[in-house]
Protein backbone atom coordinates (compact mmCIF):
# COMPACT_ATOMS: atom_id res chain seq x y z
CA UNK A 1 0.00 0.00 0.00
CA UNK A 2 0.98 3.62 -0.42
CA UNK A 3 2.43 5.67 2.41
CA UNK A 4 -0.01 8.36 3.57
CA UNK A 5 0.70 11.79 5.04
CA UNK A 6 -1.75 13.43 7.40
CA UNK A 7 -2.08 15.87 10.24
CA UNK A 8 -4.14 16.74 13.29
CA UNK A 9 -6.79 19.47 13.24
CA UNK A 10 -4.39 22.30 14.16
CA UNK A 11 -1.47 21.00 12.07
CA UNK A 12 0.92 20.76 15.02
CA UNK A 13 1.26 16.98 14.56
CA UNK A 14 2.11 15.49 11.19
CA UNK A 15 1.76 11.74 10.66
CA UNK A 16 3.14 9.37 8.05
CA UNK A 17 1.71 5.84 7.90
CA UNK A 18 1.16 2.96 5.52
CA UNK A 19 -2.14 1.07 5.89
CA UNK A 20 -1.66 -2.68 6.37
CA UNK A 21 -4.71 -3.18 4.13
CA UNK A 22 -7.27 -0.89 2.46
CA UNK A 23 -9.82 -1.28 5.26
CA UNK A 24 -11.27 0.99 7.92
CA UNK A 25 -12.79 -0.16 11.19
CA UNK A 26 -15.25 1.72 13.35
CA UNK A 27 -15.22 1.17 17.11
CA UNK A 28 -18.35 1.93 19.14
CA UNK A 29 -16.96 1.03 22.59
CA UNK A 30 -17.64 3.40 25.47
CA UNK A 31 -14.06 4.72 25.52
CA UNK A 32 -13.87 5.41 21.78
CA UNK A 33 -17.25 7.17 21.82
CA UNK A 34 -16.16 9.34 24.75
CA UNK A 35 -12.82 10.07 23.07
CA UNK A 36 -14.29 11.09 19.70
CA UNK A 37 -17.96 11.80 20.53
CA UNK A 38 -18.81 9.15 17.92
CA UNK A 39 -17.22 5.99 16.56
CA UNK A 40 -13.43 5.93 16.27
CA UNK A 41 -12.60 5.29 12.60
CA UNK A 42 -9.16 3.72 12.08
CA UNK A 43 -6.96 1.66 9.80
CA UNK A 44 -4.21 -0.69 10.91
CA UNK A 45 -0.84 0.94 10.30
CA UNK A 46 2.23 -0.99 9.21
CA UNK A 47 5.17 -0.77 11.63
CA UNK A 48 7.40 2.21 10.96
CA UNK A 49 4.79 4.97 11.04
CA UNK A 50 6.02 8.34 12.23
CA UNK A 51 4.51 11.29 14.07
CA UNK A 52 6.18 14.66 14.58
CA UNK A 53 4.88 17.27 16.96
CA UNK A 54 3.33 17.48 20.44
CA UNK A 55 2.02 13.91 20.82
CA UNK A 56 0.68 12.79 24.20
CA UNK A 57 -0.35 9.25 25.13
CA UNK A 58 -2.93 8.05 27.61
CA UNK A 59 -3.03 4.50 29.01
CA UNK A 60 -6.74 3.81 28.55
CA UNK A 61 -6.87 0.14 29.61
CA UNK A 62 -4.74 -2.78 30.74
CA UNK A 63 -4.02 -3.60 27.10
CA UNK A 64 -3.87 -0.33 25.14
CA UNK A 65 -2.92 3.33 24.95
CA UNK A 66 -4.32 6.22 22.93
CA UNK A 67 -2.36 9.10 21.43
CA UNK A 68 -3.58 12.62 20.76
CA UNK A 69 -2.28 16.06 19.81
CA UNK A 70 -1.35 18.00 22.94
CA UNK A 71 -2.37 21.26 21.24
CA UNK A 72 -5.81 20.58 19.71
CA UNK A 73 -6.71 17.18 21.20
CA UNK A 74 -7.15 15.39 17.85
CA UNK A 75 -7.18 11.60 18.15
CA UNK A 76 -4.04 10.15 16.53
CA UNK A 77 -3.93 6.40 17.22
CA UNK A 78 -4.85 3.46 19.41
CA UNK A 79 -1.98 1.03 20.17
CA UNK A 80 -2.05 -2.43 21.76
CA UNK A 81 0.40 -2.56 24.68
CA UNK A 82 -0.37 -5.98 26.21
CA UNK A 83 2.14 -8.77 25.63
CA UNK A 84 1.24 -11.24 22.90
CA UNK A 85 0.74 -11.38 19.15
CA UNK A 86 -1.14 -8.05 18.99
CA UNK A 87 1.53 -6.12 20.96
CA UNK A 88 2.43 -2.91 19.14
CA UNK A 89 -0.42 -3.11 16.62
CA UNK A 90 -1.49 0.45 15.92
CA UNK A 91 -4.84 1.63 14.65
CA UNK A 92 -4.29 5.05 13.04
CA UNK A 93 -7.16 7.58 13.14
CA UNK A 94 -8.49 7.61 9.56
CA UNK A 95 -9.58 11.26 9.79
CA UNK A 96 -5.96 12.45 9.85
CA UNK A 97 -5.61 11.52 6.19
CA UNK A 98 -7.25 12.93 3.05
CA UNK A 99 -10.28 10.79 2.17
CA UNK A 100 -9.13 8.33 4.87
CA UNK A 101 -6.51 7.11 2.42
CA UNK A 102 -9.22 5.85 0.08
CA UNK A 103 -10.01 2.87 2.30
CA UNK A 104 -13.44 1.30 2.71
CA UNK A 105 -15.32 0.73 5.99
CA UNK A 106 -15.15 -3.04 6.45
CA UNK A 107 -15.56 -3.68 10.20
CA UNK A 108 -17.58 -2.39 13.16
CA UNK A 109 -16.43 -3.27 16.67
CA UNK A 110 -18.62 -3.24 19.79
CA UNK A 111 -21.66 -3.12 17.50
CA UNK A 112 -23.95 -3.80 20.46
CA UNK A 113 -22.71 -0.53 22.06
CA UNK A 114 -23.52 1.63 18.99
CA UNK A 115 -26.04 4.37 19.83
CA UNK A 116 -29.35 4.18 17.99
CA UNK A 117 -28.93 7.73 16.62
CA UNK A 118 -26.69 6.79 13.69
CA UNK A 119 -25.85 3.88 11.39
CA UNK A 120 -23.42 3.30 8.55
CA UNK A 121 -24.73 2.22 5.15
CA UNK A 122 -23.66 -1.04 3.55
CA UNK A 123 -22.69 -4.46 4.80
CA UNK A 124 -19.56 -5.26 6.78
CA UNK A 125 -18.33 -7.58 9.50
CA UNK A 126 -19.71 -6.65 12.93
CA UNK A 127 -18.30 -7.81 16.26
CA UNK A 128 -19.99 -7.53 19.70
CA UNK A 129 -18.43 -6.50 22.99
CA UNK A 130 -18.39 -10.11 24.24
CA UNK A 131 -16.63 -11.27 21.07
CA UNK A 132 -14.02 -8.49 21.37
CA UNK A 133 -13.35 -9.19 25.03
CA UNK A 134 -12.89 -12.89 24.29
CA UNK A 135 -10.30 -12.01 21.63
CA UNK A 136 -8.27 -9.22 23.27
CA UNK A 137 -8.97 -8.57 26.95
CA UNK A 138 -6.62 -10.05 29.53
CA UNK A 139 -7.91 -13.33 30.92
CA UNK A 140 -9.59 -13.20 34.34
CA UNK A 141 -7.56 -16.28 35.26
CA UNK A 142 -4.32 -15.26 33.52
CA UNK A 143 -1.25 -13.37 34.62
CA UNK A 144 -2.18 -10.18 32.72
CA UNK A 145 -4.10 -8.58 35.55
Amino acid sequence: MTELNGQCMCGAVSVTATPAKPAIGACHCDMCRRWTSSALMTFQAEPGYAALGPVKTFVSSDWAERAFCEECGSALWYRMTAPGPMHGQTQMAAGLFENAGGSKLSLELFIDKKPEGYAFAGDRKQITEAEMMAMYAPSEEGDNQ
